[in-house]
């Protein structure tokens, strides 16, 4: 055997040596990549993403999709060679496992929460969405969830409507604590609740709840400082003065909430918001309208552009990281608001593009 032919033949038992090990060998990292896009004004699996019934709506055009990422399961582990690939790919990126699960939480525990802010994201597209349109919606405090063996637990239940403490009227989810804590442990706080069962009705017949029952809680101790608990969460609930349905499955996060807004308000105004464009978009959107960030927001303008978007929402929060690494052919634009949104669809629409308020590294 010639040294040329040693040689190639060490190099290449070496390489497959190398090759075996690193499929073997586990790394704490997780890949994250482009996912799928929804059309908001289009359908999903058959069915209306948005379905509006009671008050009048107008036919649209183009595309404002919502877009995802795609992220390997908290139980999955990753081997050195698909690390190394992820790295080298243009499309994915790997990062540290533990910034997709914090604090070691289980596959089951991500997708809940997902679940719980995807549901929460959607409440506020629809308020935040007919506020923008000048469209009166009525907010309430309710009781979110009881924790299991709590003072509260069995005498106030999850959609209880707050509506004083002590007396005290409640207007803000933090209205309550603060009433609360200006007890000592063990006295009672009084609350004044309409029952869960009588605001759903009320919610489904588009009407404020009404009928109110007191109920005496006693309070416990906090173990973290000492301070007078009763074991709920408060949360926000609303009244809308017509139904509007967002079906979608398969789903979680909050970073829909600005294209599933943006999606309702197209439907109900008169003028074709789009003009016949394709836009996506993200972020997450509070009742106020305002635009937070996401995370992924490289994965997002890939798989938007992939889609075959031209036109790219940013949360101003994620402008500069999302400028870095822009696709072609594809045009960010900067938002903090769904009126930034509506007034840059409006712009879009007509091809007055030049004044678009633009990301920049």
């Amino acid at each position: 055997m010639s040294r040329r032919t040693a040689t190639m033949l060490a190099s290449t038992l070496t390489l497959f040596a190398l090759l075996c090990a690193g499929l073997f060998i586990k790394v704490p990292y997780s890949e994250m990549s482009p996912g799928p896009t929804v059309n908001t004004l289009g359908e999903s699996r058959g069915e209306p993403v948005l379905q509006i019934s009671g008050h009048k709506t107008y036919e649209t055009s183009g595309h404002l999709n919502m877009t995802t990422v795609r992220v390997t399961g908290a139980d999955y582990d990753m081997n050195l060679v698909e690390a190394v690939y992820g790295w080298l790919s243009h499309d994915n990126i790997v990062v540290p496992h533990e910034n997709l699960y914090p604090d070691g939480k289980t596959e089951e525990q991500s997708t809940q929460e997902n679940a719980e802010e995807f549901s929460q994201s959607q409440e506020s597209a629809k308020v935040a969405a007919l506020r923008q349109l000048g469209i009166p919606v009525a907010s309430r405090v309710i009781v979110a969830s009881v924790v299991k063996d709590s003072p509260s637990d069995g005498r106030l239940h999850a959609g209880d409507v707050i509506r004083s403490v002590d007396g005290s009227p409640v207007k803000e989810p933090g209205d309550v604590a603060k009433l609360v804590t200006k007890h000592k442990a063990g006295q009672p706080v009084v609350f004044t609740v309409v029952p869960a069962k009588e605001a759903a009705a009320a919610e489904k017949a588009h009407r404020e709840p009404r009928g109110t029952e007191k109920v005496t809680i006693t309070s416990g101790k906090s173990p973290e400082d000492g301070r007078a608990v009763v074991g709920i969460r408060a949360g926000t609930d609303h009244t809308f003065p017509f139904t509007v349905d967002i079906n979608l499955a398969d789903v979680g996060g909050p970073s829909a909430g600005l294209m599933f807004a943006l999606g309702i308000v197209d439907k109900l105004t008169p003028q074709d918001l789009t003009g016949g464009r394709f836009v996506a978009g993200t972020g997450t959107i509070d009742d106020d309208g305002k635009v937070g960030p996401i995370g992924g927001i490289q994965m997002k303008t890939i798989g938007a552009r992939n889609a075959g978007a031209r036109y790219f929402l940013t949360p101003a929060d994620n402008c500069a990281a999302a400028a870095k690494e822009t696709p072609s052919g594809l045009t960010l634009v900067k938002v903090a608001t769904i009126g930034d949104a509506v007034k840059a669809l409006e712009k879009i629409s007509k091809g007055d593009t030049a004044g678009l308020p633009s990301c920049r590294p």
